[in-house]
């Protein structure tokens, strides 16, 4: 145990690194948590060995996949249905064409500009397409964006995204057997069952120390993740979905959600981005760096297509559709897992593997990046949520969304 106890130690401590460099250079923690982790497997490799920052082991891949998990979970508890029965025209439209041209054109680029093979460029394309609900939840709640309808918008359309996505690689390579359909009616027996048996199991047993509430959202995240894996999907596919059909009931409870905000970001987050961080093979990219680039700026180009003009006939703000644009390019969760699932039944090699994967991950920091230097829409943003029963803070200089 004491291997553990020490390997544990190190990644919080690259946790805490992480989150003094955003306070430091006013970044989101997720984007310094994968920087940090890029950097990390480098210099720990190059004076210690891989074998000391172990990425792959069994507890550091389940901590990292928990929290996906109930990041994702909390990004779709924050929807408001309300606000996607308002706005399911926009949602669809930018989240349909946000997967739809970087699908078309990234294929394209590695087909035709890269030489890959048939398969092979239709996983990039795959890959590519995606929009990292982590990474955009993560941005927008530390700018407390996730509360306006602007926020929640953007992130019903992450969902639409990256459904169609899962949806091309099932199809495309994975073709719907027997276990697919299992999955898709247990799934849709929870989904309507969950909605009323949560809140009243919740108003019967919780609000006690025991926190009751949080190991039953785990137990139903969890359950749901297995039956997903099992049917050669996605678990945090379920646990979005799971956040949604709560997100009119369990979602309100500031008090719950604000406890599974701290189990997540504080202790289960930084494993998963960190994790990110540390797959991409920087010795692969710098021998052979051309794919990289091409795929992510491909990637970036074809979302700005997609995108930008969607984004301009629904929001009349410049910066809101930019940054829109810019949030919708970010990727990271399917990417990679697409990217692994090429590598592991052998349609993609090695050296692509790196480019995909670091094209995935560059297309969480770069994005953003930009998005939050020059495109940040202060006019909707709010300050600190309070504490429970407190006061809200006065934010005298800021215009609040009317959302």
């Amino acid at each position: 145990m004491t291997e553990i106890w020490a390997q544990a130690a190190l990644w919080l401590g690259l946790a805490l690194v992480a989150t003094l460099i955003s306070i430091w250079l006013r970044i989101a923690t997720a984007l310094s948590e994968i920087v940090v982790g890029t950097i990390a497997q480098v210099i720990i490799g190059a004076i210690a060995g891989s074998a000391l920052l172990a990425g792959d082991s069994s507890w550091i891949k389940f901590l990292s996949g928990a929290g996906a998990i109930l990041l994702t979970f909390l990004a779709g508890a924050e929807l408001d249905p309300v606000v996607l029965r308002k706005q399911w025209k926009q949602t669809i439209a930018i989240g349909w064409f946000s997967f739809l041209a970087p699908f078309l054109g990234c294929a394209a680029i590695a087909k035709w500009i890269l030489g890959w093979s048939t398969d092979a460029s239709w996983l990039a394309g795959v890959a590519m397409s995606t929009t990292s609900v982590a990474v955009v939840y993560a941005v927008m709640l530390e700018f407390g964006l996730n509360k306006t309808e602007f926020g929640k918008t953007i992130l019903a359309a992450c969902f639409i995204t990256d459904l169609a996505t899962v949806l091309a690689l099932g199809f495309i390579f994975a073709p719907f057997t027997g276990r697919t359909v299992a999955f898709a009616g247990f799934g849709t027996l929870a989904f309507v069952v969950l909605p009323w048996l949560t809140p009243w199991f919740f108003k019967k047993y919780g609000n006690r120390p025991s926190e009751l509430e949080a190991k039953f959202l785990m137990l139903c995240l969890f359950g749901l993740g297995a039956l997903a894996t099992w049917a050669d999907s996605e678990a945090v596919l379920p646990a979005y979905l799971f956040g949604m059909v709560l997100a009119g009931t369990v979602g309100k409870d500031h008090a719950l959600i604000r406890r599974l905000r701290t189990l997540t970001f504080g202790l289960l987050t930084p494993f998963y981005f960190i994790r990110a961080g540390a797959l991409v093979s920087l010795p692969a990219l710098v021998a052979a760096p051309a794919a990289f680039i091409a795929l992510l700026v491909g990637k970036m180009l074809a979302k700005f297509a997609g995108v930008y003009p969607i984004g301009s006939h629904y929001l009349k703000d410049r910066k809101e559709v930019m940054y829109t644009t810019l949030l919708m390019s970010t990727g990271l969760t399917f990417g990679t897992i697409s990217s692994l699932f090429g590598l592991s039944h052998s349609i993609i090699d090695q050296g692509q593997y790196s480019a995909l994967v670091a094209a995935v991950i560059g297309s969480a920091v770069v994005p953003t990046l930009i998005a939050n230097a020059f495109f940040l829409p202060k006019h909707l943003l709010r300050g600190p949520e309070p504490e429970d029963g407190a006061a809200p803070a006065a934010t005298p200089n800021i215009k609040r969304s009317s959302g």
